[in-house]
């Protein structure tokens, strides 16, 4: 891993930050479109949404860094070059994805450039997250994963 891919996959990076502030934007945007927003995605499309995202955690869970990184998109690819330093930031940068305790799917959200999945998982600690993940249709049709964003979901309260 180069250099500034450390930097950029460092917990706390304000770039890290730019990306989650980004993320929260974007799942306010889909928010306030509201049910039209649900309604541009079909059924076919948010269950291949889903089952890519569920692939590639499977893909972690098994340490099968070539199967996880085979759902990384072309942008994914280029940035991190192999399978194994992927796999190596996805341990490092987001422990949560590589090993969720727990996970639920959302309601998928249309973008231009394709679709948001958000996903609540919940780490061995307890700690609950929000995985916001954009996935881009492939021109083979298929569906690939193009960036995730953590968030963590505080209680009230706290």
């Amino acid at each position: 891993m180069t250099a500034l891919q450390q930097t950029l996959c460092r917990p706390g990076y304000s770039v890290g930050r730019l990306w989650r502030i980004l993320a929260l934007s974007l799942l306010a945007w889909a928010a306030l479109l509201g049910p039209n927003a649900q309604a541009e995605v079909s059924a076919a499309d948010r269950q291949s949404v889903q089952a890519v995202v569920q692939a590639q955690l499977d893909a972690f869970a098994a340490d099968d860094a070539q199967g996880a990184f085979a759902f990384a998109a072309p942008n994914i690819r280029d940035m991190f070059g192999t399978a194994d330093n992927f796999m190596a930031m996805v341990r490092q940068a987001y422990p949560v994805v590589y090993r969720p305790a727990a996970l639920v799917f959302l309601a998928p959200q249309a973008l231009e450039t394709g679709l948001l999945q958000a996903v609540q998982m919940r780490d061995s600690s307890g700690k609950s997250w929000l995985a916001v993940y954009t996935l881009q249709r492939q021109p083979e049709a298929n569906w690939l994963i193009s960036s995730c964003v953590l968030v963590v979901v505080r209680s009230v309260g706290a």
